[in-house]
């Protein structure tokens, strides 16, 4: 089975072709083809950010959005608010992170209560990822808190740009800014070690959600592979994250039939699996 020679996507996850004698899935060819200038897209990220005074910080209570916060008030100084979505299916450590480190840097937390176990409960039934429609529906929400709140600003976690930017703009003229855009693992758990974060013993690739486990483990059993895989190769694309650390993270995860049974109680499937 060919896998390409950049990232980690092999022949169950993307089309790989033969270039110049090498195995290249279509999106490392399409990023060769179209490279990105990373020294561009952080200048006119900080560009930007000396624009922004005050702003709401999308806090899931997880390692990325805590660096964002972080960064946000603490390199940027900000006005900022952490803004947490609380899906229902939150862990508590990762409550009890967002709270902790808001404290610690004194900064004002809002969580906004919401169900998504429609979401989740289709998920577990099909095998699909609930992330991508997770995240659409609360970047949705966010940008209504925002919208209300009058601030212009949403900052997320994400290291992984818009195509050459690290930005977008959103519906009424909302901006999200991806804070952490081109920062690898290594730059962001250096800055964890200076806040009172502590890591949860969670399922998957996450620092704060419960379902994600349970959810890989129904798609790779379906599948035989992580729905993770393409966003983690775009991490090893981008030189964010080392090929041998992001295989290890695209194994399928062995979660407690205790967890299991409790999501599964708690998005009307008990019993079905």
């Amino acid at each position: 089975m060919l896998s390409c020679s950049l990232c980690i996507h092999d022949e169950r996850t993307a089309k790989i072709d033969i270039i110049n004698g090498k195995p290249l899935c279509r999106e490392c060819r399409d990023y060769l083809a179209h490279k990105p200038n990373k020294e561009k897209i952080r200048a006119e990220l900080e560009e930007l950010m000396k624009k922004v005074d005050k702003a709401i910080v999308a806090y899931s209570g997880g390692k990325d959005s805590t660096v964002a916060l972080y960064l946000a008030k603490e390199k940027y100084e900000i006005d900022v608010e952490a803004v947490m979505v609380d899906h229902g299916f939150m862990a508590k450590e990762a409550i009890e992170n967002a709270k902790r480190i808001a404290k610690y840097l004194d900064v004002p937390l809002t969580i906004l209560h919401h169900d998504y176990s429609d979401i989740f409960r289709e998920a577990l039934l099909k095998a699909q990822s609930p992330c991508k429609k997770c995240s659409r529906r609360t970047m949705e929400k966010l940008r209504k808190y925002a919208l209300k709140r009058g601030i212009k600003y949403i900052i997320t976690g994400h290291e992984i740009p818009f195509g050459h930017k690290a930005y977008r703009l959103m519906k009424n003229g909302i901006i999200q800014i991806r804070l952490l855009t081109l920062m690898s693992e290594e730059e962001r758990f250096k800055i964890l070690e200076k806040l009172p974060f502590e890591f949860p013993t969670l399922y998957g690739y996450t620092t704060n959600c419960l379902i994600l486990g349970p959810a890989l483990e129904r798609y790779y059993e379906r599948w035989g592979y992580s729905f993770e895989t393409r966003r983690i190769a775009a991490l090893v694309r981008y030189g964010l994250l080392d090929r041998e650390k992001a295989l290890r993270k695209l194994k399928k995860p062995k979660v407690s039939e205790k967890i299991k049974s409790e999501i599964y109680r708690r998005s009307g499937l008990e019993g079905m699996f």
